[in-house]
């Protein structure tokens, strides 16, 4: 320490003499570029001094600026994306599919998750069918088999107009009967259908539709999808329809690879309550038939998309998909000539009325 605290002494009156003189020695720049920090530091800088002091802070004052610059870029795509990605009705859509769930619990969560999401979406959830009892219940789900509700619903008016009770029908002229259900396709078989239940109810019931499964399904073209039906919606008894909206949702929600309607109603009947069986079905048919559709459903407009395998299936933009809404949802009248009084759509023409 003593000897670099001589030398530093010695230096300083040396320094001077060669940075100011006109006749700097060539071996001047090496005692400077020997030099302490200190001692460049307190002498005067000249031209050459400043120029290169400024060319050393340039770059260190401009570098941060452009990184920040891209940071803040950086920060600002993903919002852009995130934006992108919402429906129009204002819930963020998947742009991923999340993966079907992996344990049993999690399959339970996940579809009892998104049965809560459909309530939500759909708190108006009802049969499609018009009836005013029963036995018009009974009998118009017969006639939606390859059909839609719509059509039965534009033809069982003139039907139960002419035939009111089961005696009556049962009583009727197969032709006439035949001619007035023609709308609903399959009309020959239909005909032998509903005749022949209506003649079962009179001798068997007394005219009455049984409130029981048993004996629902012993009556002639009444399978488990319908008694479940009529069940459900007409005596309150909890009751899974299978149909093809219900077997496609599901399947494409990963609750079940099973593609008998028995099969599958015992599947996902297992997954919730017996409580929530007749409303989780017309919410599920509710989505098939508006969002989830069989050729191309609207992913984009999905409110349940973020929970969904499948997603990515269908039309995931946006707008394309906003356009493939269909009954309320894509602002059309529904299925039902006489809709319940909290449904937010417009009511079905009669048969033949301008649509």
């Amino acid at each position: 320490m003593a000897n670099e605290g001589t030398s530093r002494a010695a230096r300083p009156p040396a320094e001077p003499a060669a940075a100011e003189g006109p006749g700097e020695s060539p071996a001047a720049p090496a005692k400077r570029s020997g030099t302490s920090r200190t001692a460049d530091t307190e002498r005067p800088a000249g031209p050459v001094a400043k120029k290169t002091a400024a060319a050393k802070k340039a770059p260190v004052k401009k570098a941060p600026a452009k990184k920040t610059a891209a940071k803040k870029a950086s920060a600002k795509a993903p919002a852009k994306k995130s934006e992108a990605e919402k429906a129009p009705g204002g819930k963020a859509v998947s742009a991923k599919a999340p993966a079907a769930p992996k344990t049993r619990t999690g399959l339970v969560r996940q579809a009892r998750r998104i049965n809560r999401e459909l309530a939500d979406v759909y708190p108006y959830a009802h049969p499609e069918l018009d009836f005013e009892n029963p036995f018009q219940l009974l009998v118009a789900t017969v006639l939606s088999a390859q059909t839609t509700d719509l059509r039965v619903n534009q033809t069982t008016p003139a039907l139960f107009a002419a035939y009111p009770t089961p005696e009556d029908l049962a009583a009727a002229n197969p032709e006439e009967v035949e001619e007035l259900i023609r709308p609903t396709g399959f009309f020959r078989a239909k005909t032998k259908s509903i005749m022949g239940l209506s003649a079962a109810l009179r001798d068997e019931f007394d005219g009455e539709v049984p409130g029981r499964l048993e004996d629902l399904v012993k009556l002639p073209g009444v399978g488990r999808k319908t008694a479940f039906v009529v069940l459900g919606n007409a005596f309150g008894v909890p009751g899974i329809t299978v149909d093809t909206h219900f077997g496609r949702l599901v399947r494409r929600w990963k609750w079940t690879e099973e593609t008998d309607p028995d099969k599958v109603e015992a599947a996902v009947g297992a997954l919730f309550p017996k409580s929530e069986w007749t409303m989780l079905s017309h919410r599920v048919i509710f989505h098939g038939r508006r969002i989830c559709h069989s050729r191309r459903p609207a992913c984009g407009a999905c409110p349940i998309a973020p929970l969904c395998p499948s997603y990515g299936e269908g039309e995931t933009d946006p707008e394309k998909a906003q356009k493939l809404l269909k009954y309320e949802k894509g602002g059309m009248p529904g299925q039902r000539l006489k809709p319940p009084p909290d449904y937010p759509g417009k009511a079905a023409p009669p048969l033949g009325a301008a649509g």
